[in-house]
């Protein structure tokens, strides 16, 4: 596997804590030029500090963190502390970051990374809210055929929603940002709940993560204790759904996972149904696949995956 280029646009809450540390534990196959970080988890604020502890908790205070975006283009800010507990990483204490954020805004990060390296030369990771990356291309229009691809986290078809009945969270945060990355002619890689609630953090998964003989598979096996508690208590399951990392998962293990090309638009307008991924799964319509729509894993392939970069880590 050729060696990717990668941003990480993210709002780090627990299951982003882990993508990162996955991209982190993958250096022969990922390249991380830096975290892009704006709000929806938590406020921005923590968001960037928590980023911040991430990378010092993995050993690599060298990769920049930009903060960007501290409210969607035109919605208020909804946040989910309620899923995440008030910093965003409960169920580990790390301590304040030593390491600085980086002076340039994340936005500014964005254009200038893209614009400097050969064209399809980066993939960029979202992991919440696409604010950073629709200013980024209504700012710099050129940058969109220049990335590889985007691959993200957001949206369900089958799952319906999981901050309203029809919305999952990254798109009802900022649905205008949405539909603007969905309609920009970028390929995309869509990781939706459809996929990600098939692979649960049960007990003996976690005891995996809480046995590695380093700092981090202990400390990430309290994230997801705490992250589980929220959907065990909404779904009456064993375990939660890991969203974030699947992103990771799918660059490295793409044979794990199973999806379509086809068009997803994002409702804008509808106060009952704002931030809805509508996905023409069955193609009725005439609109043109615009993202490849995942909706099956490997969930033993994928923890698998997880623990063994997890045990490289610090």
């Amino acid at each position: 596997m050729a060696k990717r280029s990668i941003i990480i646009d993210t709002d780090p809450g627990q299951d982003d804590a882990i993508a990162i540390a996955l991209a982190v534990a993958s250096p022969d196959e990922l390249e991380i030029l830096g975290l892009s970080i704006v709000a929806g988890n938590v406020p921005l604020k923590r968001t960037v500090d928590n980023g911040l502890k991430v990378l010092e908790l993995c050993g690599r205070p060298d990769i920049p963190v930009h903060a960007g975006a501290d409210r969607p283009l035109l919605e208020a800010l909804v946040t989910a502390e309620h899923v995440h507990g008030e910093t965003g990483l409960n169920g580990v204490d790390l301590p304040d970051p030593a390491m600085p954020v980086a002076d340039k805004h994340a936005v500014d990060f964005l254009i200038d990374t893209i614009m400097e390296h050969p064209e399809k030369s980066i993939t960029i990771c979202a992991l919440g809210p696409l604010t950073n990356i629709a200013v980024a291309l209504a700012r710099e229009p050129r940058i969109g055929p220049r990335l590889d691809q985007i691959v993200l986290m957001g949206g369900a078809m089958a799952e319906g929603g999981n901050i309203t009945p029809s919305a999952e969270f990254n798109i009802y945060v900022d649905p205008q940002a949405a539909a603007l990355v969905f309609r920009s002619g970028i390929p995309l890689v869509v990781l939706p709940l459809d996929v990600t609630h098939k692979a649960p953090t049960t007990p003996e998964r976690i005891a995996r993560f809480a046995a590695l003989d380093n700092r981090c598979g202990p400390a990430y096996a309290g994230l997801l204790d705490f992250a589980k508690r929220f959907d065990e208590e909404k779904y009456g399951s064993v375990g939660g759904p890991l969203h974030d990392p699947m992103t990771v998962a799918w660059l490295l293990r793409p044979d794990i996972f199973k999806g379509r090309h086809v068009n997803v638009e994002i409702e804008t307008s509808s106060p009952l149904t704002r931030g809805m991924t509508v996905v023409d799964w069955w193609d009725v319509t005439d609109r043109l696949p615009n993202a490849l729509f995942i909706r099956e894993v490997d969930d033993e392939a994928f923890f698998d995956l997880l623990v063994s970069r997890f045990a490289s880590l610090p």
